[in-house]
């Protein structure tokens, strides 16, 4: 097995982060901002100027962490398409779908909004994962 080229993780994950960040913005605050709003409003929240920090920063880290799941998997899958998906979906259930889950057992949230999230969270997932495999090499 080859050693991790870390400069290729973080290089591939700020690909993975970037497509993680738009599609995000896209789903939950362009198409949905206004309903996630109104769900943190109801619940005495705001956003602030320090969540979209925080999210962007999210969505990098969450990138190369995306990346580095299949830098560790592609000596036993192999290079390529198919491993970045089996990783990208691997990454999604553990960062998206299993989150998910605990969001929705405390009923708080809209379902529809989870699943919104958690669907678009599924397609950044693949595609970041996906792209970001392109630039990693050993």
């Amino acid at each position: 097995m080859g050693k991790i080229n870390w400069n290729r993780v973080f290089i591939g994950g700020l690909l993975a982060g970037a497509i993680i960040l738009v599609i995000d913005f896209l789903v939950n605050g362009v198409l949905f901002g206004a309903e996630w709003h109104a769900s943190l409003k109801a619940l005495g929240q705001a956003p602030s100027p320090g969540s979209l920090i925080l999210f962007i920063v999210w969505a990098f880290v969450a990138g190369i962490c995306a990346i580095w799941l299949y830098a560790a998997a592609r000596p036993r899958f192999g290079p390529g398409p198919k491993t970045a998906v089996i990783t990208g979906f691997a990454f999604w259930i553990f960062a998206g779908a299993l989150p998910t889950v605990g969001l929705y057992s405390f009923g708080v949230f809209p379902v529809h909004l989870l699943i919104y999230a958690a669907c678009a969270g599924f397609v950044e997932d693949i595609l970041g994962s996906l792209a970001g495999a392109r630039v990693y090499n050993e």
